[in-house]
């Protein structure tokens, strides 16, 4: 009695799958798709207005060659070091070429 009840309201997991969402609380999320560590990707609704979410990728799937080359990007780079000259001592001579006399 209670399978004809259901088929007779058309309450299934296919139909929950194909409506819309009718609480209020889901006009507040938008659509966002996550993009999984291999790949694929799936639609989703999240809080915040995100077009792509990408999950971080697990490293000991990888093979050792793949992980350290990984790794090297990861680190950071080498930062230029810029050395101060002696502001101190200027030669005045070397400028009077540049100054303009105003008459």
């Amino acid at each position: 009695m209670l399978k004809i009840h259901l088929l007779r309201c058309g309450l299934s997991s296919a139909s929950a799958a194909l409506t819309r969402p009718h609480r209020g609380k889901y006009f507040l999320e938008y659509p966002t798709k996550v993009v999984l560590s291999d790949g694929s990707s799936i639609t989703v609704r999240y809080h915040e207005p995100q077009q792509i979410i990408k999950l971080p990728l697990d490293l000991s799937t990888l093979s050792e060659a793949e992980a350290k080359a990984r790794l090297e990007r990861r680190r950071p780079k080498v930062k230029v070091v810029i050395e101060n000259d002696d502001i101190g001592i200027i030669d005045k001579k070397k400028y009077l070429k540049l100054i303009k006399n105003k008459k």
